[in-house]
């Protein structure tokens, strides 16, 4: 009998690991490369070209009763709101004895939190004046803290819940409110569509190493127990 060719067997080795390779492509390489050429013309102060002509379309569509309603939708992704909700979150996996959820969704989503304003002080990126805003912010726009925060807890969430049949329910409803809390930050003209690109990308890349770690850890230590 013929032993299997090398050909095939990582054939069988890539088709077991795809879900693996695909979820690290999507999570931590694509927004890794993408975060880095924006941060790469944010730091040398050249405007992406789209910037501008995005916002400007938006703006032709506000009107008062329009900036009533994106306000509203928009505090819904500040701290006040993400950050009560994350430790509700958190408590509810304590609580169940849900350690490692409890320990993962902490240290993905909090971190994504405190990141947003240490990156902020590092580019130092003036936020758009293309009008005035409803809703003026007055700190620096890169990456977008209402972007990366948001997308940090939804992005955990559905790591956690990605084994169980809320899978997609988590995935479409966390999808929805990311791009609508996005979206809001465009509209009221505080932040250019980089920014909030640049939010996602960098709360991708926190939470997919976060769970790399943890991931990676855990196989360390079955295979250190097992070998002992």
């Amino acid at each position: 009998m013929n032993p299997p060719s090398t050909s095939k067997i990582s054939l069988s080795a890539l088709k077991r690991h795809a879900p693996i390779l695909l979820a690290l492509f999507v999570g931590l390489l694509l927004p890794l490369v993408i975060f880095g050429q924006i941060a790469n013309e944010v730091r040398d102060r050249d405007p992406m070209w789209f910037d501008d002509a995005i916002l400007t379309q938006l703006h032709l569509h506000a009107t008062p009763p329009r900036d009533a309603g994106i306000i509203f939708l928009t505090r819904l992704g500040a701290a006040r709101v993400i950050v009560p909700f994350s430790l509700l979150v958190l408590a509810a996996f304590w609580v169940k004895k849900r350690r490692g959820e409890a320990l993962f969704f902490g240290v993905a989503a909090g971190g994504a939190m405190l990141l947003s304003p240490l990156a902020k002080v590092i580019f130092q990126r003036e936020r758009p004046a293309l009008w005035l805003s409803p809703a003026p912010e007055f700190d620096f726009g890169f990456p977008s803290g209402h972007a990366m925060t948001s997308m940090g807890v939804v992005a955990a969430l559905v790591v956690i819940f990605w084994p169980t049949p809320w899978r997609y329910l988590a995935l479409v409803l966390g999808t929805f409110f990311v791009v609508m809390i996005g979206f809001t930050r465009l509209y009221l003209g505080v932040h250019y569509p980089t920014d909030v690109l640049g939010g996602w990308c960098a709360a991708l890349i926190w939470v997919s190493g976060v769970k790399a770690a943890m991931w990676g850890r855990e196989v360390w230590t079955r295979r250190y127990s097992t070998g002992s």
